[in-house]
């Protein structure tokens, strides 16, 4: 159980909000709202509460310095709030010690200074002294040891917002508790970001559906022709040792770049694999009509290009068209590849990556852990 926002009471303090708006930008224009709209109802509960809203995050990576393109003002101007264009300083206290109950203001960039990713205490002690309370919503960084996620609760007392309470709550279902049968369908370019999380799995699960790039390495230690498709030799060899569980379905069949498919021990030494072929499509599709719960991490193939994305797009009908289960989606290209699918009651979407993949290998996150009770 984490310390709830809702167990602290928050009425004329100053709270540091921990959100994550690094959102994708094109043109001057926020192309994906989706992390914004799911920290909304923190923001909405310390308004309604008469809470004085300092609200941190960061965007990109501007590598500890102040780069005007990874400016937050056009988060604050997309939210209409007041913004400051510094995280710390003499105008930056000022501020903050003039709010009313119910205000917010948004911070410049975290990562405008480098100490931010050293998880650096006495940066993380300039940020605290901002606030009475802390308060993290920012489940996609908790896997990071930074100053805004980490070495800041030592000096603040802490708690979780409601997007990081609802996270942990549903992934925590995979590993406690889950309905059978269980299915986890992982995809992506790489085997070597995933491959503990498979193991754990591996341990929780009924059945493995793995596609992507990173399936060309199980193809390879099979003794299949990969042609000049993505591998990871590196990894072969525990890819070998996890080929040994009963528990992985691989493809039967695949698309190659002339976009025609074909059976796997049907590919050439001179081809790439882009993408799971139709009938691996109907035998993934059956395992997952029976699916009690469903996580599904990576893309199928190279789905955003066109003519490979066919195995993404079957894959997310199936998942999509199982209501009876519980589903769990995360991971950045996962989501994109879903973006215009409509999503019943039953599916989670993970806000976090990276940070899902952490949870999911069985480790208590470095942003989790101070505010376990």
């Amino acid at each position: 159980m984490l310390k709830s926002v809702k167990k602290i009471n928050v009425k004329n303090k100053k709270v540091l909000l921990r959100a994550d708006f690094n959102v994708p930008i094109k043109n001057g224009k926020i192309t994906d709202n989706s992390r914004i709209k799911a920290v909304m109802p923190t923001i909405e509960y310390l308004v309604k509460n008469k809470a004085k809203i300092i609200l941190i995050s960061h965007l990109g990576q501007p590598k500890g310095t102040k780069d005007k393109k990874y400016s937050l003002k056009l988060i604050a101007d997309y939210l209409k709030i007041k913004f400051l264009d510094d995280c710390l300083g003499k105008k930056t206290q000022k501020t903050i010690q003039a709010m009313k109950p119910s205000q917010i203001i948004l911070l410049e960039n975290l990562r405008f200074y480098p100490e931010e990713e050293k998880n650096d205490p006495a940066f993380a002690k300039k940020l605290a002294d901002l606030a009475d309370i802390y308060v993290n919503d920012a489940f996609s960084v908790c896997h990071r040891e930074h100053s805004s996620v980490s070495a800041i609760t030592k000096f603040l007392p802490s708690c979780a917002g409601f997007l990081l309470e609802k996270e942990i709550k549903e992934l925590s279902k995979i590993l406690e508790n889950p309905d059978r049968p269980f299915i986890a369908i992982i995809g992506g370019a790489k085997i070597s970001t995933k491959i503990k999380v498979i193991k754990n799995l591996l341990k929780k699960i009924d059945y493995l559906l793995v596609g992507g790039a990173l399936a060309n390495n199980f193809f390879k230690v099979s003794g299949y022709e990969t042609g000049k498709s993505l591998i990871e030799e590196e990894v072969l060899g525990e890819a070998k040792k996890i080929l040994k569980e009963k528990k992985i379905v691989l493809p039967i069949d695949i698309v190659v770049e002339n976009k025609k498919p074909k059976n796997i021990n049907e590919a050439d030494k001179n081809e790439i694999i882009l993408d799971i072929g139709p009938k691996t499509a109907k035998l993934f599709s059956n395992y997952i009509k029976k699916a009690k719960m469903i996580v599904w991490n990576g893309p199928m193939g190279m789905f955003e290009k066109n003519g490979f994305a066919q195995g993404t797009k079957k894959i997310a009908e199936a998942v999509l068209n199982n209501k009876k289960a519980k589903i769990i989606i995360g991971g950045g290209e996962t989501i994109v590849a879903l973006k215009n699918q409509k999503k019943g009651k039953n599916v989670f979407i993970s806000t976090g990556g990276g940070a899902m993949l952490k949870f999911l290998e069985g480790n208590v996150l470095p942003g989790v852990k101070p505010l376990i009770k």
